[in-house]
């Protein structure tokens, strides 16, 4: 079956080619050259695809003028030449026939607003014959202080594969956060075992400042107050943003610290304590406090950098997200059931269902994650461009980006990333780490675990297949839930676990021919398994 899904999400990743709807104005004067952003219609200018193929025009500054006439300009006074002139005055199919009637080859639109794909009545497509293309004005000026007045200029759209490098990366690291955080939470559920008998898997636990779910009205709640805060954020967004971005800053920075201490702990790195006084501190603790810190302060001042900072930004989020699913624990299987299906609910109806209800036609789950004043491909395929390179408006850290690396036409109008919400790695990893969980009480040498794990790798593949056939985005909650929760049951049903599996007790016996799960005093792992 898993040979089949994989061939499936090979032949959608390498679909045809998708159209594109950003070109590149590439301006040179001799040796000196610069590439700028263009934003055109493929249904109506037909631009080259390649550089090499491009045709080379002279540049006529017009932008003075808005060119909705000919005013004193003679007819072929423009021969063979492409105009930049100023957005606004007429229609664009109206300057592009004024610019046709006086030669020009080319027409560049420059731009003080934001920029959309360029269209018109379909009756007058047929009669503009020049290319017709969008840039910045801002990058018109940069471009003549450049190069003076004297330009040459060639357009070309290099085609974008709906497949690119940033999904495997995306996938890699989502699965190696799952992988990590739930064999982490194993670990620590070993060492408790190893320390001795532990709290039964249907108490709380305050030990070491985890939380144990394991209440349904609890989780019933925590689902509420998650779609209470998503609304507020989409009401109140340019205000509570700023309330998220702190508390990520603090937040991520603790949970920076504490994988880096158990690392440390684990590699064996000394603690170096240094005595002041009658207290002592760990020199250990202090350094990874100060590098936890300020890569936090870092982030937070540096956040708008799109360019580098998403490294960061992931970086962090990886240790929130591992931080998260160590802290947070689910009791039992029902629980599991329980929340990952309201979670699934609630992602489906912020993707899908919002969009019938908001004034704007856009999902509150993906407005309210990519930020009010994000541009991107829409979904009838048209394209937004802010008037200003480096938008200033801000973007909630909860999502791990990862540029689009084929997509450069698109980088240079904005940059154009992958992402996938931290909701999508915690919400299947709970599940995950309770699996490692409970391969501890049992002994299984964690077939569970690596299950689930392999289950939320296929379901997150099909996630990204589904989107790149779609061309939309996709709550990855509909396909992650399923695949974890029926993998990890079918492994608990062949293996005649699943009463034990889904009330999550650690002392009980299967059968009358079996002995307990966790005998006392003993390891969960067999003495092999603990050799390193």
């Amino acid at each position: 079956m898993a040979a089949h899904i994989w061939i499936i999400v090979a032949a959608v990743l390498f679909w045809n080619k998708g159209e594109c709807q950003e070109a590149v104005l590439h301006v040179s004067n001799g040796a000196l050259h610069k590439d700028y952003c263009l934003v055109y219609n493929s249904s109506w200018s037909n631009i080259s695809d390649s550089l090499s193929d491009a045709v080379k025009y002279e540049l006529v500054n017009l932008t003075y003028s808005m060119l909705c006439d000919e005013g004193t300009m003679k007819p072929g006074s423009l021969d063979g030449k492409a105009v930049a002139v100023m957005r606004g005055g007429c229609a664009f199919s109206r300057k592009a026939q004024v610019a046709q009637d006086l030669g020009a080859a080319v027409l560049l639109i420059t731009s003080k607003e934001e920029m959309t794909t360029p269209s018109a009545n379909h009756t007058e497509y047929g009669k503009v014959k020049i290319p017709l293309a969008l840039m910045r004005y801002s990058d018109f000026l940069d471009a003549q202080k450049v190069f003076s007045d004297k330009m040459e200029v060639q357009l070309f759209a290099p085609p974008i594969p709906p497949f690119d490098v940033s999904i495997i990366v995306m996938l890699a690291l989502a699965v190696f956060t799952i992988a990590m955080g739930g064999f982490w939470s194993g670990a620590v559920e070993r060492a408790k075992q190893n320390a001795g008998p532990s709290l039964s898997g249907g108490e709380e636990r305050a030990d070491g400042g985890d939380v144990m779910l394991y209440s349904p009205l609890k989780v019933l709640l925590f689902v509420v107050l998650m779609c209470g805060m998503l609304v507020l954020m989409y009401f109140f967004y340019k205000w509570l943003v700023y309330v998220i971005i702190v508390i990520f800053c603090l937040a991520s920075a603790t949970a920076l610290y504490s994988c880096l201490n158990a690392l440390s702990n684990a590699v064996g790195c000394s603690k170096l304590n240094v005595s002041c006084g009658e207290r002592s501190c760990s020199v250990r603790s202090l350094l990874l406090a100060a590098v936890c810190i300020t890569l936090a302060v870092v982030w937070g001042v540096y956040r708008n950098e799109d360019r580098w900072i998403w490294i960061l930004q992931d970086l962090l989020g990886v240790a929130f997200c591992l931080h998260f699913m160590k802290t947070i624990t689910l009791s039992n299987y029902k629980i599991c059931v329980f929340l990952l299906s309201l979670l699934l609910i609630y992602d489906v109806f912020f993707v899908f269902i919002t969009p019938f209800l908001t004034p704007n036609g856009e999902s509150i789950m993906v407005q309210v994650a990519l930020g009010p004043g994000a541009g991107g491909e829409k979904g009838d395929g048209a394209v937004v461009i802010p008037a200003d390179p480096s938008p200033s408006y801000e973007k909630l850290p909860v999502v791990m980006r990862v540029p689009r690396f084929s997509a450069w036409a698109q980088n240079l109008c904005m940059m154009q990333f992958s992402i996938l919400g931290y909701g999508d790695i915690i919400v299947p990893g709970l599940l995950v780490a309770y699996c490692h969980r409970f391969d501890v009480w049992i002994g299984s040498n964690r077939i569970y675990f690596i299950s689930c794990t392999i289950a939320y790798c296929v379901g997150l593949a099909v996630t990204f297949a589904v989107m790149l056939l779609s061309r939309m985005g996709q709550p990855a909650l509909l396909y992650l839930v399923p695949f974890t929760l029926i993998t990890s049951a079918a492994v608990a049903l062949s293996r005649k676990e699943f009463r034990q599996f889904w009330a999550g007790t650690t002392y009980q016996v299967l059968d009358s021919s079996r002995e307990p799960l966790i005998p006392d005093g003993e390891a969960a792992y067999p003495s092999s398994a603990l050799k390193c």
